[in-house]
C-alpha cells in the first residue's frame, strides 16, 4: 500500500500567491484551469469504529469547474461585491470522474498509535488506497448493507499545479489550492524534502505546516464561531 505524505497551509492572500506560483513557472494539470469542484462523502460505522482507528474512507466525486470568479472593479460602485463564496452552479452537470479513497495509519504508526492523525516528524503520513469507480450509487447501497453510513459531506475547489522540469527537486511534487467553505489553502504532496523546499519557496516555515484533515479544520472552525458542525458546504447555490 503507497504511502501519503503531505501538509496542508493557510493561503491568507491567493493573489500573492498565485503571484508566487506564477514567478515559480507553475502550471495547472488537467483541464486548461485546472480547476475541479470536489464533492466528498465520508463513510463510517454508527460508532465511529474506522475514526477510532485513524481509518477513513471518502467517495469523492470530481466534476470540471470553470476559473474562479473574479471580485468586482473597485472603481464600480454600481454593482455590489461578490461574496467569497466560489460559484457550484459554474461547473459541468457531468462528473469527470469518481475515486473510492481508504486512508490508514502505516504499519510503523499502527505498531505504536499515538494520534488520530498520524505523522512522521513535521509531514502527515498514511498508507493510501485509490480506486475509480463507475456506478457509486450502488458502491453506497453496497456500504449501507455493510452497516456503515455516508455521515460527513464537505465540498471545495481544487486546482493543482506542478512545477516545470528544470526543478527537477519538484518532480513528484503536487501543489493543490483548495478553495474550501472554511478558507482556501494549498496541500503540498510529495517526498517530504520537496515538501520542505516548496514550503520555503512559496514563503512558509515548518511552523506553518497543518496536519490535519479538512474534517477537524471544519470543526474547529465551527467552534471558534460557536456553530454545531454538519456538513462543510458553500452557501451560496444560486451562482
Amino acid at each position: 500500500m503507497p504511502d501519503e505524505t503531505e501538509i496542508k497551509l493557510k493561503i491568507r492572500d491567493l493573489k500573492a500567491f498565485q503571484r508566487v506560483l506564477k514567478r515559480l513557472g507553475a502550471k495547472p494539470v488537467g483541464s486548461a484551469t485546472g480547476r475541479v469542484h470536489e464533492e466528498n462523502l465520508i463513510f463510517d460505522t454508527p460508532d465511529g469504529g474506522l475514526a477510532k482507528h485513524g481509518q477513513l474512507l471518502r467517495l469523492r466525486t470530481e466534476t470540471v469547474a470553470a476559473p474562479a470568479p473574479k471580485k468586482s472593479s473597485k472603481t464600480n460602485k454600481a454593482k455590489k461585491p461578490r461574496k467569497a463564496n466560489p460559484p457550484t452552479s459554474a461547473r459541468s452537470s457531468t462528473p469527470t470522474r469518481q475515486i473510492l479513497t481508504f486512508k490508514r495509519p502505516t504499519a510503523q504508526q499502527a505498531a505504536a498509535p499515538t494520534s488520530r492523525y498520524p505523522s512522521f516528524g513535521s509531514h502527515k503520513v498514511r498508507d493510501e488506497i485509490e480506486a475509480q469507480v463507475t456506478d457509486s450509487d450502488n458502491l453506497v447501497k453496497i456500504f449501507e448493507g455493510l452497516g456503515m453510513r455516508g455521515w460527513f459531506r464537505y465540498e471545495k475547489y481544487r486546482t493543482t499545479y506542478q512545477l516545470p522540469v528544470t526543478r527537477s527537486w519538484a518532480r513528484d511534487l503536487l501543489i493543490e489550492v483548495d478553495e474550501t467553505p472554511i478558507g482556501t489553502f494549498v496541500e503540498l504532496e510529495g517526498p517530504p524534502a520537496a515538501i520542505d523546499r516548496a514550503a520555503t519557496e512559496l514563503g512558509y516555515s515548518k511552523r506553518d505546516y497543518i496536519l490535519t484533515n479538512y474534517l477537524a479544520l471544519y470543526a474547529e472552525d465551527c467552534r471558534r464561531k460557536g456553530q454545531q458542525p454538519q456538513n462543510m458546504l458553500f452557501s451560496d447555490k444560486s451562482r
